[in-house]
């Protein structure tokens, strides 16, 4: 079931904003409060719970919902369309023709958004949909660009809280953010910052990275996260990993400048040790042999091969950027409105 089905076609990146005559009204902001991107992956049993929550709300200026289905290999795409189908407020569906990653699918979400605030949030009820209006009316009354929300207690695996420090830590090195922020992916984002991050073309797309680059005016509030109700956590330790990797080599040059403080130290400990051993010689003693030779062969080789490797991650992302790959693809954009909205048009 396709209510008003638009669709793109199959080779249809989102290297670049959709254009108007497939977003339709999505290029204006007129006459919708509030929207809210949900990445859906693994989602089926959760999503429509959610979206009936966010449908009850009542937001200044309205509300409408977007679906960005990331390839999920479960039955995600057919409970989206059917919650299209049965929209009691204007609800958008974009479907990825393979899974890109949670920050991809929330770039085609934005992209297509229409709200003069943007909330980003997952599809696994751990962020209460009540709390969406407090993170709306914080924004907007406030006139912050970006709100971001923190948890007095996370209800996430102890692994998992453990990995998001360490990237928040990170995050705190590479990125010229407020110290000490949290950076979760329940936020709420003005329609200039909204604007300015769908310009993003890469491959490799950080949304907190590329809020940083916008705008300073950023807040953050408190509000509860719940336990997970269904299935378990999409992110793995590898996905954090690329997660970190995104962070590191995206947007800052961090990496290669503490490449090259390593050279620099290995150059200081590699005079220090000459200058050890030719003292060893002018006393008479015989110099240490192969065991010395071999550390210090193995910690300089160690450290060789860490630059290269942080190099060769800076040429390969650059390479692929060049070569096109695309941020994502798009197969279908279903925008439904309900019956009582196209009466009045």
């Amino acid at each position: 079931m396709r209510p008003d089905a638009l669709t793109a076609p199959l080779t249809t990146p989102l290297a670049a904003p959709l254009p108007a005559s497939l977003t339709g009204e999505a290029l204006s902001t007129e006459g919708v409060g509030l929207s809210i991107v949900v990445p859906v992956y693994r989602g089926a049993t959760t999503i429509g719970t959610l979206v009936a929550a966010l449908s009850a709300l009542r937001p200044v200026g309205g509300i409408e919902i977007v679906l960005v289905n990331d390839g999920s290999p479960d039955n995600s795409a057919e409970v989206c369309r059917e919650l299209a189908a049965r929209a009691t407020v204007p609800l958008t569906y974009v479907e990825h023709a393979r899974n890109f990653g949670e920050h991809n699918a929330v770039m085609s979400g934005l992209r297509v958004a229409r709200g003069r605030y943007v909330i980003t949030m997952d599809d696994d009820l751990q962020n209460p949909p009540e709390e969406v209006l407090k993170l709306y009316d914080h924004a907007r009354l406030g006139n912050w660009d970006v709100v971001y929300t923190r948890y007095a207690v996370k209800e996430h695996e102890g692994w998992r809280n453990l990995g998001s420090r360490f990237a928040n830590g990170v995050a705190d090195l590479l990125l010229d953010k407020p110290r000490g922020l949290y950076l979760s992916s329940f936020r709420c984002m003005s329609a200039l910052v909204v604007r300015e991050v769908a310009r993003y073309a890469g491959p490799y797309p950080y949304i907190d990275g590329l809020v940083m680059q916008v705008t300073q005016r950023i807040d953050s509030i408190e509000v509860r996260h719940l336990k997970r109700v269904e299935g378990r956590s999409n992110y793995t330790l590898r996905r954090l990993v690329r997660l970190w990797l995104n962070l590191a080599t995206n947007f800052s040059l961090l990496p290669v400048r503490l490449a090259t403080f390593a050279g620099l130290a290995m150059g200081f400990l590699g005079i220090v040790a000459s200058l050890f051993v030719m003292a060893e010689a002018m006393t008479g003693e015989t110099p240490s042999g192969w065991a010395s030779t071999m550390t210090v062969t193995l910690l300089l080789s160690a450290v060789q091969f860490l630059i290269l490797g942080v190099l060769g991650e800076y040429v390969g992302r650059a390479f692929l950027s060049a070569n096109g790959t695309p941020q994502g693809v798009v197969r279908d954009v279903v925008r439904a409105r309900p019956a009582e909205e196209e009466d009045s048009r």
